[in-house]
């Protein structure tokens, strides 16, 4: 696990002193060493967070002849039964890690050696004798990859700071980008807040030669295939099977392990199988609130009680503003979820322990498990079939429901529910991921900006939404997994496990795990409103009633109330007409009637005053330099 960066050029060696800067930008990443390969036309370097083969696992790796140069972000949980084809085809290792791994893959295979790869991983390969670089990332997309082409020049890193430290940006903000950030509460690939610069997808590539850059996809998911009936309890083992498999194939290292417990279904099932696979009581990690709304630790304690793990909590009650600053300066790509305060408490809680800790994410994107799923099939009893005129009395009237100071409550739930059923029909199950409309932004938007736009943010959830099945669940799901999880849960953990340089990895995205989830059909992923229906029949007996009974809850903190509070001062400070006036985005009218609703409590508008918010610190912080 590391941080990685570089560059590739038409010209001379880069200097190597250029390398070390983007490195050094993401030391968080990587506090165990640095590695750097610099020669003709190329530089690549990383910082290591030392997981596997603690003595002889740095890089940059190379093959045997010197001629192909790798360095890479993530694990290969693979990389035994890779070495060992690898070995009997002649080839020959100095190390017992799974990194040197690739550019002996390479060598071999070429682009087909991206498929053979079980993990998580962002990679680049350097090929001396053809003069070209090989960026690729994960099929799940588990690891993130950024790259921005200036001239002739290819430029990437881990995180977007490696590409500005070597001034490989031009820091001019993308139109699209903002309009995703507040439509969403992040960008969808290859999109970022920069023109220049891009997300590599997940499962994807691109090679660069000579100032020449191509791009392919190694990865797809299969069409969903015609079920063929089972025993359901037949069924419900090869699900307990996989991926009790997966987690014990994630349990590799060299350094302590633990592993994040929530008390919820996904990290309750993944600590069950690490207790059953794990030859010592797993480690596991929970936060709880002050606020009861928003504390899960009872349930957590639950769980750990009943699988036997040695296991860590703590009560947070942080001073939450104070935490920005460090916040913002990860997130130099924006994400706008309130999920990445909590997701760094834990993070660091558990970095004082161990190394590595598994995490739950995936699960609810493969075996159903969101809210917005059951809401979705309501929605097409209910709203769906009324006229205009009965949608829009529909949403009067749940105006009119008070709103809760809890993180739940009927006033919150109900206007939720009827603010996405209003939304259009077409967007399926994505209408419960928007958080400003499209004639909220249009009132939002300066003329000129407005005019800016190159296309509406709808445009890319519908491009999600075809999965070429008519399974609705099944295309709600793949669509969960191609955007909402890879461009906010997975790079949001990432980014604050790694602040404090604590590796995350995610079981449920293990190859065999995923394969196997997008071949179920929709009545056993949510059967008679109970969601991941197969997967709780996967572990009922290993996991006490209560936790598999429970609904989900979600990892979050009370922003809306705190805008009304300790973070009042600061709202008005980002939000302060003149200074709105001046940068040119937003009206400054239509942003301070959103204030205004939401300090009186007729509105919750946390989530879209929190992203212009966002917008506005990353703005200081990434392209003022202000911090």
């Amino acid at each position: 696990m590391c941080g990685i960066a570089g560059l590739a050029t038409a010209g001379e060696t880069p200097p190597r002193e250029r390398v070390a800067a983007m490195c050094d930008v993401i030391r968080h990443r990587g506090p165990d060493g640095e590695g750097i390969h610099v020669g003709p036309g190329v530089g690549i370097g990383m910082r290591r967070l030392a997981i596997i083969d603690l003595v002889t696992g740095d890089q940059p790796v190379s093959n045997t002849a010197g001629t192909i140069h790798a360095v890479f972000n993530g694990e290969i949980y693979n990389y035994r039964e890779l070495r060992r084809d690898l070995q009997a085809r002649g080839h020959v290792f100095r190390s017992q890690g799974d990194s040197e791994v690739i550019p002996h893959l390479v060598e071999e295979y070429g682009l087909d050696a991206l498929e053979r790869l079980n993990g998580m991983f962002a990679i680049a390969v350097w090929d001396a004798r053809q003069r070209s670089l090989l960026l690729a990332r994960d099929r799940a997309g588990i690891k993130p990859l950024y790259y921005s082409l200036r001239g002739s020049t290819l430029y990437f890193g881990s995180e977007v700071k490696c590409i500005l430290a070597a001034g490989g940006s031009a820091r001019e903000i993308d139109p699209a980008g903002v309009d995703q950030l507040l439509t969403f509460e992040y960008t969808a690939t290859p999109t970022t807040l920069l023109r220049d610069v891009h997300k590599l997808p997940a499962g994807g590539w691109l090679r660069w030669h000579e100032g020449r850059v191509e791009q392919g996809t190694y990865w797809r998911p299969r069409r969903a295939q015609p079920w063929h009936d089972e025993p359901e309890h037949e069924t419900a083992e090869r699900v307990r099977r996989t991926l009790t498999t997966a987690v014990e194939r994630q349990l590799v290292s060299d350094v302590p392990l633990g592993a994040f417990l929530s008390g919820g279904i996904d990290s309750s099932i993944l600590v069950a199988a690490m207790a059953e696979v794990s030859p010592r009581p797993p480690q596991t990690f929970s936060v709880g609130f002050s606020d009861s709304s928003y504390d899960e630790l009872a349930h957590a304690r639950l769980v750990a009680k009943h699988c036997g793990t040695e296991h860590h909590e703590e009560v947070l009650t942080p001073d939450y503003l104070a935490m920005v600053p460090e916040v913002m300066g990860q997130l130099d790509q924006p994400i706008a979820d309130f999920s990445v305060f909590p997701t760094l408490l834990v993070s660091r809680m558990a970095r004082r322990n161990v190394t590595v800790a598994l995490s739950g994410d995936g699960g609810d994107e493969l075996f159903g498990g969101y809210d917005a799923y059951v809401a979705d099939q309501w929605s097409q009893r209910t709203i769906d079939r009324l006229p205009a005129a009965g949608r829009a009395l529909a949403q009067a009237v749940a105006e009119r429901i008070p709103f809760g100071t809890g993180k739940r409550g009927l006033g919150n739930q109900v206007r939720r529910f009827v603010e996405g059923a209003c939304l259009p029909a077409e967007w399926q199950h994505m209408r419960w991921m928007v958080f400003a409309t499209q004639a909220q932004r249009e009132a939002l938007y300066t003329p000129e900006f407005r005019a800016s736009l190159p296309g509406d943010s709808g445009d890319v959830i519908r491009a999600c939404l075809d999965n070429g099945t008519a399974d609705r669940l099944g295309n709600q799901s793949w669509c969960d997994f191609r955007f909402y999880m890879r461009e906010n849960i997975l790079p949001k953990v990432d980014l604050m496990s790694m602040a404090v340089s604590l590796e995350a990895r995610v079981p449920y995205l293990d190859n065999d795990v995923v394969d196997l989830a997008m071949s179920l059909p929709a009545h056993l992923r949510i059967r008679g409103g109970v969601r991941k229906y197969i997967l709780k029949k996967a572990f009922a007996g290993r996991l006490p009633q209560a936790t598999l009974k429970r609904g989900k809850e979600g990892f979050s903190v009370p922003i809306k109330n705190w805008l009304n509070a300790q973070w009042n001062g600061l709202m008005h400070d980002l939000l302060d007409p003149a200074r709105l006036r001046r940068a040119g985005f937003f009206q400054p009218a239509a942003v301070t009637r959103l204030v205004a609703e939401h300090e009186a409590r007729t509105h919750n508008h946390s989530h879209l005053l929190w992203a212009i918010m966002v917008f506005e610190l990353w703005r200081d912080r990434h392209l003022q330099g202000s911090g």
